[in-house]
């Protein structure tokens, strides 16, 4: 079983800057790709920037230049650094992990932009 524990998020301005974390724990091993997912009300559950184990890296159109993901692979954690946050970055934002076509989510972290 894996477990994912996400936290850092929050309310911020227009502008501002936020920082997710995503812990896994649980029976980890061989290739996995870690991810966020951000899902607005009424709308569907889409990539926002997902990492392999080695580092490989993709983002969602609408957040290339503002977010960086990045991962600890001794701490089976990712990271998910959002700046210049705009009010449609608002969501509740999900971290995932996929491992031999199987995927695991977090609870969830709400992040809204609003000033």
């Amino acid at each position: 079983q894996v477990q994912l524990v996400e936290s850092g998020g929050g309310l911020v301005q227009p502008g501002g800057s936020l920082r997710l974390s995503c812990a896994a724990s649980g029976t980890i091993f061989g290739p996995n790709t870690m991810g966020w997912y951000r899902q607005a009300p009424g709308k569907q559950r889409d990539l926002v920037a997902r990492i392999t184990r080695g580092g490989i890296t993709n983002y969602a159109d609408s957040v290339k230049g503002r977010f960086t993901i990045s991962r600890d692979n001794a701490k089976n954690t990712v990271y998910l650094q959002m700046n210049s946050l705009k009010p449609e970055d608002t969501a509740v934002y999900y971290c995932n992990l996929h491992r031999f076509s199987y995927d695991y989510w977090g609870q969830g972290t709400q992040v809204t932009v609003s000033s």
